[in-house]
């Protein structure tokens, strides 16, 4: 699945979700789903800065291929990294690099956080977009 049909079927999931209370938990699965980061990743050189909650985000490159492992110690930051890594990981660096960001517009989710977690979603896409660039260069 593409980076783009992935973003349009969160888009189609949020739409059948009725209030933000129901979408809210619907990230929170998301992050209870997200598998563990070992504590030898739970390093300041994985931390997003920006995030009001301690968020690590793991990238690793293989047969041309981004993958991100992520962690948070909030439950609300987990499941929106969660939700990035879903669409973003197991792409190439070009499909990284040419996708957006407008299905987190399209799903209304900054205006539901509050300014500083909205701080923190752009901190995350901005390091998934910044390890793709970084990879590019790699290779």
């Amino acid at each position: 699945m593409t980076i783009q049909e992935k973003q349009k079927e969160i888009v189609s999931e949020f739409e059948f979700l009725d209030d933000w209370e129901q979408k809210y938990e619907y990230i929170i699965d998301l992050g209870k789903s997200l598998p563990a980061l070992p504590e030898e990743k739970k390093k300041d050189d994985y931390l997003i800065k920006g995030c009001q909650s301690r968020v690590w985000l793991d990238p690793e490159f293989k047969e041309g291929k981004l993958f991100f492992h992520a962690d948070s110690d909030g439950i609300l930051p987990k499941g929106i990294v969660a939700l990035l890594v879903s669409i973003y990981s197991g792409h190439t660096v070009q499909e990284i690099l040419n996708s957006d960001f407008k299905f987190i517009e399209e799903i209304g989710l900054q205006e539901f956080l509050s300014p500083t977690r909205a701080n923190g979603l752009m901190a995350m896409t901005q390091q998934i977009k910044f390890y793709a660039v970084a990879f590019q260069l790699k290779s």
